[in-house]
């Protein structure tokens, strides 16, 4: 059955359903305003590039148990187009026209990439298919102890998967915690085209929260992928221009849709444990509104005791990784979760939109308020 919220562990949709007396959800569809898009797509593309509108949509990241696959997968590089946030409401529609995006095995490309989980101990491989791709790629994952060869990155490892060609990566699962993975072939470019994601490994005899949720943050440069789609722009890494800001690859009230974003959906009395990572180039600072939460784990060490103090903001630098905890004992209600440089909580010049999510206890689901968010949101049930 299909979860709802952010990658992880959450709620059924039909628990979902029964919450929000479903019937109503579609009440207010068309009634939002619109504006003008921030980045557009046109029909004329390079030679050698598929035209945008042949490209596959990307989907949600896919968490993916290693554990239940004899600890083996397929990351294939692909390219498609990804929604931003597809909607006219808040500076809408924002689209990335091409991004290469990885997909694992058969399944759905995303951006960011499949979320890869195992138990601690277990030897991986993973292998990078790069077959469709006209452009070298490597995988680069942080946290763990490997190889020299199985480093991921070209120019000192001498391994680079070239187009048509397939790599194994042998990755041993001997640090606990949350990591990053990306493509270290012209890291900035390819970062910034979406070839990054998460692998978790759960220490032995690790015990999930009641609602365990990943986020990414990400902040753009459009101008790159727009390039890639065609439009006469140019991507200048010395100078570049952040102006898109997404969680999981979306952009507000997108990340609100409780399907394809990443609400961070609760019950009173929840344990609520969130893994935090940057896969930007800037700092984040998280922060949560009416929830105190305290740091449990940082990039893969378990933080002391001593050291988890109660905060409601969070700076995450580029690459870290952070996992948070605190206990769903507000009113229950919608409380804010987002970037705190508010520049970032924008859709180009419009605002509010880019980081910024929400804690939503269940109980409030069945409310007008709510159904207006999930209006803004695009969803309908």
């Amino acid at each position: 059955m299909s979860e709802i919220g952010a990658p992880g562990r959450g709620i059924s949709r039909r628990q979902f359903l029964a919450a929000t007396g479903s019937t109503g959800l579609v009440a207010l569809a068309g009634c939002t305003t619109t504006s003008s898009p921030s980045a557009r797509v046109v029909d004329s593309v390079p030679n050698n590039s598929a035209a945008p509108s042949d490209l596959p949509p990307t989907g949600r990241p896919e968490v993916v148990d290693l554990d239940e696959r004899n600890h083996e997968v397929t990351i294939k590089s692909v390219m498609a187009r990804h929604a931003i946030h597809p909607g006219e409401s808040m500076g809408g529609p924002v689209n990335l026209p091409v991004v290469w995006a990885f997909q694992a095995d058969d399944g759905t490309p995303s951006v960011p990439g499949p979320i890869l989980r195992t138990t601690e101990g277990n030897d991986l491989k993973i292998t990078l298919d790069n077959t469709e791709m006209q452009v070298p790629h490597t995988l680069h994952f942080h946290g763990v102890r490997k190889t020299w060869e199985n480093d991921g990155v070209p120019t000192t490892t001498g391994i680079t998967v070239m187009p048509g060609e397939s790599h194994t990566y042998d990755i041993p699962a001997n640090v606990p915690g949350t990591h990053l993975y990306h493509c270290h072939y012209q890291t900035p470019m390819h970062m910034d085209m979406g070839m990054y994601g998460i692998l978790r490994v759960d220490p032995e005899g690790y015990e999930e929260a009641d609602k365990e949720y990943f986020m990414t943050a990400k902040e753009w440069d459009t101008s790159l992928s727009r390039q890639h789609g065609g439009e006469d722009v140019s991507y200048d890494l010395t100078n570049r221009k952040a102006d898109a800001f997404t969680l999981n690859g979306k952009s507000a009230p997108a990340t609100l849709h409780p399907e394809t974003g990443s609400p961070i959906i609760v019950e009173s009395g929840d344990t609520v444990r969130i893994h935090w990572v940057n896969a930007g180039f800037m700092s984040h600072p998280l922060h949560t509104h009416n929830h105190r939460f305290h740091v449990v784990e940082k990039d893969g060490s378990p933080m002391p005791e001593v050291l988890q103090f109660k905060q409601d903001v969070l700076n995450v630098a580029p690459a870290e990784r952070y996992t948070v905890e605190f206990e769903a004992d507000a009113d229950p209600g919608i409380y804010l979760m987002h970037c705190h440089k508010v520049d970032h909580i924008r859709n180009g010049s419009s605002y509010p939109g880019g980081m910024l999510n929400a804690i939503v206890y269940k109980e409030a689901m069945d409310t007008d308020i709510f159904r207006t968010l999930m209006d803004y949101a695009g969803y309908e049930a």
